[in-house]
């Protein structure tokens, strides 16, 4: 069961690299990372672990971005992400 944990683990970081600094489409975004599979549920994780979060800023459809939570997640986990729009 680890294996599907750590598989989990990698591809929640590969989401919030990919979502990146900037607030991409909700629909974007489910269409590139929802899932049916039920041992890979990386877009379900993300939200319960609070790693991401949606906004509907006036004027423009739903949006998703990496939480604050996400960013240190990324920081640690990959230090040379551009998640944050610098490199340490």
């Amino acid at each position: 069961m680890s294996r599907i944990r750590d598989t989990v683990d990698t591809l929640i970081l590969d989401l919030l690299e990919w979502i990146g600094p900037n607030p991409r489409p909700y629909a974007e975004t489910l269409e590139a990372w929802k899932t049916s599979c039920p041992r890979l549920p990386v877009w379900e994780e993300a939200n319960e672990r609070g790693l991401v979060v949606r906004h509907r800023p006036p004027g423009h459809g739903t949006l998703v971005s990496v939480s604050a939570a996400g960013a240190e997640l990324l920081r640690k986990q990959r230090p040379t992400s551009p998640t944050d729009g610098r490199r340490n």
